[in-house]
């Protein structure tokens, strides 16, 4: 396909309400999104990367150069004819990946569209509906929370994930089993912990919780295989998986049971794919994470989640949990049985407000092929 030009956007949303973690708090999310033109069609993707290189070592402004230094112009000489070509494109620039994503998933977004079908039916996917969980951040009180996961159990999420830290954990953890016994319950730590921790952590066990989630180093393998070995309850790996592999190494080392799969962190569909189908051969469950993704993010996601192996329910939830008017129609919603309905229209599925993303625009820098050639 012939690029015709590439468009980087910032778009300022507000929350409808505060996101924390062991990282901190979230009130605004500044958008990163990449509009590519081809041959009258437009793909669009999302950087996930946070404000701040929290998370990982990517932020929103380091995004934002690589995008327009590096990688657009690397894509706008290039004539892809499927995303998939897209890390042979990008191999010069190592890491970036939540900015490569962006890049690549509009173009397999732009595929979809240009073959007539669904992106979840040209990513390999085999569900009509996938399953939603709910990830909720630290709040003010136990109480707060115990309101918050009784207003998400009405709404039909079939799991719910606490973030948790030092002090945020094991109290929590017994309120909201005795309030709620048979909930499919799990944690994510964001790293907060380490090994003068391991006996705290194997505590958890108590609570029959689904999984922990990357309790210990962002970069870990060993320790997280050592703790492992000590625990009843499942370990889950985010962070520390960045492509097939890590993944590979996680699996052979003993050091998770189940793996996260976030779009950006492993640098797009192509390496998401590989992720999954290795896990799958090896009997590892995945599930999609979120990152609190616009609805073009949160499209790709849906799509990402109906590959076969994607059997534990992910985070990708309705757009009203985080935002009081979305960027794509219709907004996602769930079921009242936790389920979200893939779309079958050709592409993401969900029509873009172009008058909305144009006026929440704060920033926007446009690259062109024919600059770039000659």
């Amino acid at each position: 396909m012939k690029i015709d030009g590439i468009i980087l956007r910032e778009l300022h949303l507000p929350l409808v309400r505060p996101f924390e973690t062991s990282f901190g708090a979230t009130r605004d999310r500044r958008i990163l999104l990449a509009e590519i033109h081809s041959e009258g069609l437009t793909g669009w993707g999302e950087c996930t990367a946070g404000e701040h290189p929290y998370f990982s070592s990517e932020s929103t402004d380091t995004a934002w150069q690589v995008l327009l230094n590096e990688l657009g112009p690397m894509l706008a000489t290039e004539s892809p004819e499927h995303g998939g070509q897209c890390p042979r494109i990008f191999h010069k620039v190592r890491g970036h990946r939540m900015a490569k994503a962006a890049l690549e998933n509009a173009i397999w977004d732009l595929e979809a569209q240009r073959e007539g079908i669904s992106l979840s039916r040209l990513l390999g996917g085999v569900r009509d509906t996938i399953p939603c969980g709910v990830s909720l951040g630290i709040q003010p009180s136990i109480p707060e929370l115990l309101a918050v996961i009784e207003k998400e159990l009405a709404a039909g999420y079939q799991r719910i994930k606490l973030k948790c830290k030092p002090g945020w954990d094991v109290e929590v953890f017994e309120r909201v089993r005795h309030r709620w016994p048979g909930i499919t319950l799990s944690c994510d730590a964001n790293s907060a912990y380490r090994l003068r921790d391991i006996e705290h952590l194997v505590s958890f066990d108590a609570f029959d919780l689904l999984m922990i989630e990357q309790p210990l180093w962002h970069d870990d393998f060993f320790y997280h295989s050592m703790l492992q070995k000590r625990l009843n309850t499942a370990i889950c790996l985010d962070e520390s998986i960045h492509n097939r592999r890590d993944a590979l190494a996680a699996i052979e080392m003993e050091s998770c049971r189940i793996i996260n799969i976030k779009l950006g962190r492993v640098g797009g569909f192509s390496e998401a794919i590989a992720v999954h189908n290795a896990a799958q051969e090896r009997g590892i469950p995945v599930w999609c994470g979120g990152m609190l993704e616009s609805g073009i993010g949160r499209a790709h996601n849906i799509a990402l989640s109906t590959l076969e192996n994607f059997s534990l329910p992910g985070d990708v939830s309705a757009s009203a949990r985080y935002w009081k008017e979305d960027i794509i129609e219709p907004e996602v919603t769930v079921t009242s049985q936790g389920q979200i309905e893939i779309p079958d229209t050709p592409g993401r599925g969900y029509e873009v407000r172009a008058d909305l993303i144009e006026r929440l625009t704060v920033r926007k820098e446009a690259i062109r092929a024919f600059e770039l050639v000659g």
